[in-house]
């Protein structure tokens, strides 16, 4: 693949993709799947202050893309630790966001620390167990971690639930 591309239509599709002009090769774009974790240790939740862009100095959940050939439950493990140095179990899938202003579908899975000595990884200035009263709520990264953060407290108490998905009217849009 060394020609150059041109967007167009190609045959039996409905939408422009850049299409290589020497060999016909299409180079789809897809939307990137982000994966994390609400990790717990009894009434605590792990939250992480971003030491990266985009929103550097605001709390998060653990998360980040997933990489190819790795598992959705993998990769959110991998998360856990590059930011938390945290060691985590899955519980079960929490919630699937989408969120197409960014082209984003994010898998959020509830999960218990495995130890509860965690501290900032490279990808955060600062990292803590917090209860619910303690969640900085005003300064937190995404609307998806508040959301994934109440549907954590809606499901807290049960063994087994049906994963959640965007709020009703909700599409992640920074401004809501």
């Amino acid at each position: 693949m060394s020609g150059s591309f041109e967007k167009k239509i190609p045959p039996g599709e409905d939408r422009e993709r850049l299409v290589c002009k020497d060999c016909g090769f299409v180079a789809y774009e897809n939307p990137k799947v982000v994966v994390g974790a609400v990790a717990t240790a009894g009434d605590r939740i792990l939250i992480c202050k971003r030491a990266l862009e985009p929103r550097t100095g605001y709390w998060t959940l653990p998360a980040g893309f997933l990489e190819l050939n790795e598992s959705a439950w993998d990769g959110a493990a991998r998360e856990a630790w590059e930011e938390a140095r945290a060691r985590i179990e899955p519980v079960q899938l929490l919630a699937t966001y989408s969120i197409p202003r960014i082209s984003q579908v994010q898998l959020f899975y509830l999960a218990r620390l495995v130890d509860e000595a965690v501290s900032a990884g490279p990808e955060s200035l600062e990292v803590k167990l917090a209860t619910w009263d303690e969640i900085p709520w005003n300064d937190l990264a995404f609307p998806s971690v508040r959301w994934a953060l109440h549907h954590y407290r809606a499901v807290k108490e049960k063994a087994v639930f049906a994963p959640f998905s965007n709020p009703p009217g909700e599409t992640g849009d920074m401004t809501r």
